[in-house]
């Protein structure tokens, strides 16, 4: 049976809040979820590979107008890219409460980034991923706008099944990997990296040939590829995802858009990384849900969900709304619960104003797995 929209809603949630799970059949491939969910924006992950020698586009961030057109300027690019930045998918789909469309947009004429970016900045931008009322954006990055000849998925991961980190590939880029991976399993290429020996040189070629590039931009690629892996260990990844590693007309390989998710138990020794931390566009109960090792997302409803298992939160949603009610929340209180775990969970759904002031006296559905 199809998934239905509530429990869609809440998968998005999940996989917003820590590392999406990919889990390829071929190779029993999992990746680790974050505890924290620490998510950066996209300039902030693009800082970091320029820091390990990974090659992104040339780019500048602003947090006003003049600055976003006089970075245009500086850049001298045929073609520039302005992206608003939040912490949610869909922004080129996504709509302004200035009524500006997309929140990603292309030109050749530097005067019109200024323009874009006052449409942008300071006006909340709402996608399929974010909620109702929008984000409201603080930044934008105005980058070079390179051509691409070809695209490819290069990956990262914790592997559970291997005890360590493996790469993980694949020539179809720029798309969904899961469906890659569903669809044309022969396309998806592994490679367990030995944490004491880090990548070889013959897994980088390996690598870069399966991924399809030839002559000097295997090379190339190889070196990006290691060069992914360092910053990986640098940073106490869990994930290092890069959709699309391409290639341009120039014979360029690029890492034209990543996704980095970190190991939360390294905050001790991973504290600049930490410190990009933007609380301002998370839920304030989600964040305090967070601090208590809950993993709480809102909806729309007004019939509380208090539940110990996420498949189990998300069908007793489910069940909700095939009944006509409204789930307000999805609520997993986790294995190996604790008594004041439970006490604050109680507190933040009591302090919801759409459940306190849901005139029904039984207007909550408690559902409990036993400690086994």
């Amino acid at each position: 049976m199809a998934a239905s929209i509530v429990s869609q809603t809440v998968a998005r949630g999940l996989r917003g809040a820590s590392a999406k799970h990919l889990f390829l059949d071929k190779f029993k491939c999992a990746r680790v979820s974050s505890r924290r969910w620490l998510n950066l924006q996209e300039y902030q992950s693009k800082k970091l590979m320029q820091e390990s020698g990974v090659t992104v586009q040339r780019f500048y961030v602003a947090d006003n107008a003049p600055d976003a057109l006089q970075a245009a300027k500086r850049l001298g690019a045929k073609e520039i890219v302005l992206k608003a930045q939040i912490l949610a998918g869909g922004r080129g789909k996504g709509v302004f409460d200035s009524g500006l469309k997309g929140g990603v947009h292309l030109t050749k004429d530097p005067s019109a980034v200024g323009e874009l970016a006052n449409r942008m900045l300071g006006y909340s931008l709402t996608t399929k991923q974010t909620p109702k009322e929008g984000v409201k954006v603080k930044t934008v990055m105005v980058a070079e706008a390179l051509d691409i000849t070809r695209e490819t998925y290069f990956a990262i991961l914790m592997d559970r099944a291997c005890n360590g980190p493996v790469m993980v590939g694949s020539p179809q880029g720029g798309m969904d990997i899961e469906e890659v991976a569903d669809k044309t399993p022969e396309l998806i290429f592994k490679e367990v990296i030995d944490i004491f020996e880090g990548v070889r040189d013959d897994q980088a070629l390996r690598m870069a040939a399966n991924l399809g590039f030839k002559g000097p931009l295997e090379r190339q690629a190889a070196d990006q590829i290691k060069r992914l892996y360092d910053l990986f260990l640098k940073v106490d990844a869990t994930q290092v995802e890069v959709n699309p590693l391409g290639e341009t007309p120039e014979g360029q390989v690029v890492c034209f858009d990543a996704k980095i998710n970190f190991d939360d138990n390294a905050e001790f020794r991973q504290k600049a990384v930490f410190a990009l931390d933007d609380m301002s566009e998370s839920d304030p109960t989600e964040t305090e849900a967070a601090k208590w090792d809950l993993k709480y997302i809102g909806l729309d409803g007004n019939i509380a969900c208090f539940v110990n298992g996420a498949g189990l939160a998300m069908a007793t949603c489910d069940i909700i709304d095939l009944h006509g009610g409204k789930p307000a929340n999805f609520l997993d209180l986790g294995g190996g619960v604790k008594e004041k775990q439970v006490y604050e969970a109680f507190k933040l759904l009591t302090a919801d104003p759409k459940i306190a002031n849901n005139s029904a006296a039984n207007s909550w559905r408690l559902v409990t797995m036993p400690q086994c």
